[in-house]
């Protein structure tokens, strides 16, 4: 048996002069499914049970008794532009000199950006240490001269290891000769994994279909948990090749849960209320010294606001680390940039409340001029933080950041008649019909994004199980409500078209963020 430790020189150490950029082949016309890279993979980097570094999967191909199995290792892809790496608030994903996409266990603060930013389903979080992980490519063997642990064990040399940058390795060569792929090169991340005679039925998630059965692979048997998912396209949404299944899978889950959809709703409460009551202040709608504007929205969108960081932090994988985004940014994630924002905007309710204590309410008109801003800016940055999550293609809507400023006005509206109901009951009026009027843009926006063509099969995969699938009850109950918030003007029904809307804005919201998640990256 192959020792992974035995000190032997397989590969020339890297010459920091020279720059290696490593690269690595998979030959599927060589594999045999035996899966001892995976095995070679745990045992060097002792990778828990029930997570991979890398994995082989398999689909059939073809009809009895023309049929044949194709594989796929799957792994990290060592990308030139790594979405990870963009993503990940602190750095604890990063580029090493040489090319390698290599990680920081101890800077992670588990919030999971990174594996929904990956278009390749290659990163998971350690059930061991609660921290981002994947393939980094052995580094810390390729660092002594040694190579790879599974491409030392792989039986017949399909794992080709080596330095792009140098003309006389075996892998520069193969790159430079032979017709080689890589998988989702729409996403234009610059993959330095190479598969050489790969099946499309397995590159592409879409191109094999997910069976149904009660049959020992992972992806045959039927999901129990809406956030489960296996490879392969669901039946009914046109996305498969014909006479192509998946054989043999590993499951994953969804990176981000309930929580986010929690936190999206509470942010768009939060910057809606001060958003509408200093909108209908400014116009002379409101008296400026009506407590409604100078303590209840500071007071409620603050204490909203607190609830949505709390969930942000209960979601974090190291809660105790949750500091870090500020003390150890890193400004491309938009994490960052959204953590910046919210506390701006959260400086901004705590001042105008002390202004408000203090008797000072002729300087809240001059601390709107950067209250207002930072208000959009939280109710539209998610889309942002969304857009950056690459894999997942029904997010990459450039109108997701002003329908996002539609639902906050409307949240923001809805709250404000539960307030004015009991402060200023002359103001109900306006708000009921500002909640009618976001509601009516909202519902039009979503007919919108889900009928017009869809440019991707991963977002029309994404819409189906939102308006279809597993997400739908939760989509169409959601749609529904805001549909009936539109009657909030008339006699009566604006208290309970605010409910409704808040109601009907939750679940949408849910169903959005998880359906966004639930097309198969691998």
């Amino acid at each position: 048996m192959t020792d992974l430790h035995a000190p032997l020189p397989l590969v020339s150490p890297p010459d920091p002069a020279a720059s290696p950029r490593w690269a690595k082949i998979i030959d599927q016309s060589r594999c045999i499914g035996c899966h001892a890279c995976t095995t070679a993979c745990k045992s060097e980097n002792e990778v828990p049970l029930s997570v991979s570094r890398t994995y082989v999967k398999s689909v059939d191909v073809g009809t009895f008794p023309e049929a044949r199995r194709n594989f796929q290792v799957t792994r990290c892809n060592q990308c030139v532009d790594a979405p990870c790496v963009t993503a990940c608030p602190t750095s604890a994903m990063f580029t090493r000199d040489d090319g390698i996409v290599d990680f920081d266990k101890q800077a992670c603060i588990g919030c999971k950006a990174c594996i929904a930013a990956c278009p390749y389903d290659a990163i998971f979080i350690n059930p061991e240490d609660h921290s981002a992980e994947k393939c980094n490519f052995c580094a810390h063997r390729l660092d002594v001269g040694l190579e790879p642990a599974c491409s030392v064990v792989c039986p017949v040399e399909a794992i080709i290891v080596g330095d792009l940058n140098d003309p006389d390795s075996r892998v520069a060569e193969v790159v430079g000769r032979d017709p080689v792929q890589v998988r989702r090169p729409e996403k234009d991340t610059k993959p330095k994994l190479f598969y050489k005679g790969a099946h499309q039925s397995t590159l592409d998630p879409l191109a094999a279909e997910r069976p149904t059965g009660d049959i020992f692979a992972w992806a045959q048997q039927p999901p129990t948990d809406p956030h489960h998912i296996t490879s392969g396209a669901a039946p009914g949404t046109g996305s498969s090749s014909a006479a192509a299944i998946v054989s043999y899978d590993v499951a994953h889950s969804v990176p981000w849960d309930w929580r986010v959809g929690l936190y999206t709703w509470t942010k768009s409460i939060a910057a809606g209320l001060y958003l509408v009551v200093a909108a209908l202040v400014l116009f002379g709608v409101l008296d400026a010294s009506s407590p409604l504007w100078t303590l209840a929205t500071p007071v409620a969108a603050g204490a909203l606001l607190f609830a949505t960081g709390a969930v942000l932090v209960w979601d974090l994988e190291h809660p105790a680390r949750f500091l870090y985004i500020l003390t150890r940014p890193q400004w491309r994630s938009w994490l960052v940039r959204g953590g910046v924002i919210l506390t701006g905007y959260a400086v901004v309710l705590a001042t105008h409340f002390v202004l408000a204590l203090a008797g000072a309410t002729g300087a809240l008109p001059w601390l709107t001029i950067a209250g207002l801003p930072l208000a959009v800016l939280a109710a539209v940055y998610t889309a942002f933080l969304f857009a950056q999550a690459k894999a997942r293609d029904l997010w990459q809507n450039p109108l997701l950041p002003p329908h996002l400023l539609v639902q906050a006005v409307m949240a923001g509206a809805a709250i404000g008649i539960l307030l004015s109901a009991w402060l200023e009951p002359d103001l109900v009026g306006p708000l009921a019909l500002t909640v009618a009027g976001t509601s009516a843009i909202h519902v039009l926006m979503i007919v919108g994004e889900v009928t017009l063509p869809h440019p991707t099969a991963h977002a029309r995969t994404a819409t189906h199980e939102l308006t279809s699938g597993r997400f739908a009850a939760p989509f169409r109950i959601g749609v529904v409500l805001a549909v009936l918030a539109v009657a909030a003007p008339l006699p009566g029904a604006a208290l309970p078209a605010a409910i409704v809307a808040l109601a009907g804005l939750l679940l949408f919201e849910h169903a959005y963020v998880q359906a966004g998640q639930s097309v198969p990256l691998a």
